[in-house]
């Protein structure tokens, strides 16, 4: 997400793995203790009121929630923003209404809400301000960041401002019910699922065979052109960056920039108005519907990329145009004394779900966005702040969580985690539990390591390659909770992680300090762009073999839109703020990159025919049995050295080894699948029984003259010499037994001979050594490093592999504190998950 202009000065918060609760008793409980003893827990709205604006035969219907207010205030507008104000009536749980006859669709309207002005108790009430509903269906306008958008005045931020704010903040549109879209036909197998990570403005903005009216919006982005391209590469699902209603941060705007990612959220019920092409009053919501119904037809699922940790007010000291204005204390965290904010998302905010009409809020808004505009699934932007305590905590037991897991439509959807945010042990990486996918930042940051050869072995490789066992194994999930992927919006997109070492944000505006100088990136020999056409192969093939790692890894691939035909930034890792080209994804069909559109397809396809590359459930060593139960001399997983068979343990002790052999197999088929990323060529022996009695090429990220052609049968002692940097699929065969001749006994390895690292444990927790040396094993290969690449990190397997996110940081993971740790309350965060551009 986007990193928020509050959160300045290179301050850090301590964040690690260890995982703190409450119960919810506990929660609940809190509030009557003497650490927040004026922090008000407020009565929760009746479940079966309706909140919001609704059309009905007799007029339009309007409920709000703001139980500390004394009088609330409905106005409506004209075209002219002439005002006509109807008083509110409280009933139970806090819940103003009325019911207004006459309406009609595409009614502006907003809220002027009463109470006292007393910052000690997080009340900030000033009915001067015209609030947004926070369930409008769509907004209209947008904000005057020069008028009176701040509910204090310019001396202090503790004395309210009396100037109406009507002409200078969006407004709520009155929307008619429609019906929902088209369903998908048939669910996607989650083994099957590919997820493509798309901004809707940037992936159509300069498409060639999208109509001009159209690109970069909700029916841009569906037009059968695009569809029909998303389909040649695999994708079953597409992941939308932010399009709840958002704004930009006033810094931002004063840059003469905007927030293009989304991460700033005002309205969590309407799709975003700018990128429907018919209008703002209503368009927005009929647009979209039909976006997700010709997604649906095609058999893509629509996954939205959610924001509701924090909102686009910011802190006290920003604008107040809707949840503010509601109850400052009933909406946010605030810091003990109730007057400021506690931040621990570094955008200036953080919702506070420890209330239970702010629960409700995101509960109504996710259930509106499946039932109502037929969303697939949901991924929480630094879902860790939701499901933090009312003093702070992590708690797994929360209740949003709880809710989450027995809501009937909530269940229907897939959700994923951002398992992380910058506060006190904010990195749940694996805590999710059964339900979750989780974005696997362990799996990013090693396999840019190894791919740029600046590993220690390949110890981790295989347990990254296998779905992350070690992580999301040991509580009855499946593969598929590893959301797997080596780019994303935040950070150097697949071309510019091959084609630079460090970040270019000059663009940003900000002395190229913001974003992270963790990229983990090589740019093979030239910084930036370059006509050298060797340079140019290597970083081709480097991409060819990160998305060829990527989708042969268990787990969930998730790609970033364009990858797939190698988008650039220019070497900006940190394009939160560039609705440029910059960020736009180039449709050039002359690119020299084109060809990896045509590789990603073949890939797509390879995986797609093949269950035993994408398994549902983690493959261990234990024997493949065929339908009646009888074993088949081979196990489900295996790791080969490319010289006698398995690894031995001083394989994988080698610091040096840059060779694994992934053998995975089913009943129906198995695979054998080489990861190799050192320079130089290397000759490895195809092993015999049990692994294989023949073995078919069927795909590789080398250049066609460096291996045998595709299809190619080879034999068990075969010696083949792999070039430097590469991938290759061997799909291994077996030959039937004879009718005339005894059928040979195989013995299956010891399973200490084929097991993953990641499947057992040694005494002290760390990945195991898998095998025992013999007095006779033969002499690996060496495998030489080129000096002018990056090097290993070490020379042997550390201790203990287990990595905290203090240790390393990556762009959208939270940063090591700093020597001194300033207070929570006023620290200001530059390293947030995704979130903060403007980190120095």
């Amino acid at each position: 997400m986007n990193k928020s202009p509050l959160a300045r000065q290179g301050a850090s918060v301590t964040c690690t793995a260890t995982v703190q609760t409450l119960s919810i008793v506990e929660e609940e409980a809190f509030v009557s203790s003497t650490d927040h003893p004026a922090k008000p827990l407020l009565p929760p709205p009746p479940d079966d009121v309706e909140l919001g604006a609704h059309l009905r035969a007799d007029g339009a219907h309007f409920a709000l929630w703001a139980p500390r207010a004394t009088r609330v205030e409905l106005a409506l507008l004209d075209d002219e923003l002439h005002q006509n104000n109807v008083d509110l009536t409280l009933g139970d749980g806090g819940v103003w209404s009325v019911q207004v006859p006459g309406l009609a669709e595409e009614q502006l309207y907003g809220f002027r809400v009463h109470g006292p002005w007393n910052p000690d108790q997080g009340q900030r009430f000033n009915p001067a301000r015209l609030l947004l509903d926070p369930y409008a269906r769509a907004i209209a306008s947008g904000v005057d960041y020069s008028g009176p958008i701040h509910d204090h005045t310019s001396e202090s931020d503790y004395v309210p401002d009396a100037t109406d704010s009507s002409a200078a903040v969006p407004l709520s549109v009155l929307v008619a019910p429609s019906d929902p879209p088209l369903p998908l036909a048939k669910p996607i197998d989650p083994s099957q699922r590919v997820i493509c990570e798309a901004h809707v403005r940037g992936y159509t903005r300069n498409h060639p065979l999208v109509p001009d009216h159209l690109r970069g919006t909700y029916l841009g982005l569906s037009y059968p052109a695009v569809i029909e391209h998303l389909l040649n590469i695999g994708v079953t699902t597409i992941e939308l960056l932010p399009i709840h209603h958002h704004i930009s941060e006033p810094f931002v705007v004063s840059s003469g920039l905007t927030n293009y990612w989304g991460y700033n959220t005002l309205g969590f019920f309407a799709p975003h108005a700018h990128y429907a092409a018919q209008g703002t009053t209503g368009a927005q919501v009929s647009e979209f519907k039909h976006m997700v119904s010709q997604f649906h037809e095609a058999g893509i699922e629509v996954f939205l990329d959610v924001v509701y940790n924090h909102t686009g007010e910011g802190s006290h000291e920003g604008p107040t145009l809707a949840f503010r204005g509601l109850d400052h204390a009933g909406y946010y965290r605030l810091t003990d004394d109730l007057r400021n904010d506690y931040d621990v998302t570094g955008c200036g905010n953080s919702v506070d779900t420890s209330q239970p009409g702010v629960r409700r809020l995101i509960l109504d808004s996710l259930r509106y966005w499946r039932q109502e505009m037929g969303v697939d699934g949901f991924r929480f932007d630094l879902a860790t702040e939701l499901i933090r305590t009312a003093e702070h905590h992590v708690d797994h037991h929360h209740a949003l969580k709880h809710e989450f897991a027995t809501d009937p439509v909530i269940q229907q959807v897939a959700l994923i985690a951002e398992p992380w945010d910058i506060g006190p042990y904010g990195y749940q990486l694996g805590n999710w539990g059964p339900g979750w996918g989780e974005w696997n930042g362990r799996y990013r940051d090693h396999l840019r390591d190894y791919w740029r050869s600046a590993v220690p072995g390949v110890q981790e490789l295989a347990t990254r390659l296998s779905g992350s066992p070690d992580l999301f194994a040991d509580d009855g999930r499946t593969a598929q909770s590893s959301i797997n992927f080596v780019t994303a919006h935040d950070g150097f997109t697949l071309r510019d992680l091959v084609s630079y070492n460090g970040k270019h944000n000059e663009a940003n505006r900000e002395s190229n300090r913001d974003g992270t100088d963790d990229n983990r990136s090589w740019n093979c020999g030239a910084e930036g762009e370059t006509d050298d056409p060797a340079i140019i192969a290597l970083r081709q093939r480097q991409a060819r073999n990160f998305l060829t790692t990527l989708l042969l890894s268990h787990g969930t691939p998730m790609i970033t839109a364009g990858d797939e035909m190698g988008r650039t930034q220019d070497g900006n890792n940190n394009a939160y703020c560039q609705d440029s080209p910059i960020s736009w994804t180039d449709w050039d069909s002359a690119s020299i990159w084109e060809s990896l559109i045509d590789y990603s397809h073949q890939l797509a396809k390879l995986r797609e025919a093949h269950p035993a590359l994408r398994p549902t459930a983690f493959l261990t060593a234990d024997e493949v049995t065929d339908a009646d139960g009888l074993g088949l001399g081979r196990p489900q997983l295996a790791w080969l050295n490319g010289y006698d068979g398995p690894m031995k343990e001083s394989d994988w002790h080698d610091g040096g080894r840059r060779l694994l052999g992934m053998f995975c197999s089913t009943p129906e088929e198995t695979f054998l699948i080489w990861f190799y990323s050192a320079p130089d060529p290397l000759p490895i022996t195809l092993p015999g029984q049990p692994w294989g009695d023949f073995y078919h090429l069927r795909l590789h990220t080398a250049a066609e003259d460096e291996l045998p052609p595709l299809g190619a049968r080879l034999e068990p002692g075969q010696t083949i010499t792999l070039p430097g940097r590469v991938v290759v699929v061997m799909e291994v065969g077996y030959q039937p037994p004879s009718e005339s001749e005894p059928e040979a006994e195989t013995e299956l390895p010891a399973r200490s001979e084929t097991e993953s690292p990641a499947e057992s444990k040694t005494e002290d927790g760390t990945e195991p050594l898998a095998v025992s040396v013999t007095e006779d094993e033969p002499e690996p290969p060496a495998e030489s490093v080129n000096e002018d690449e990056p090097q290993p990190i070490a020379d042997s397997v550390p201790e203990d592999e287990s990595e905290s996110p203090a240790e390393s940081v990556t762009e959208d993971e939270p940063e090591p504190p700093a020597e001194s740790e300033p207070e929570l309350e006023t620290a200001d965060e530059d390293e947030t998950g995704d979130e903060n551009p403007s980190a120095l």
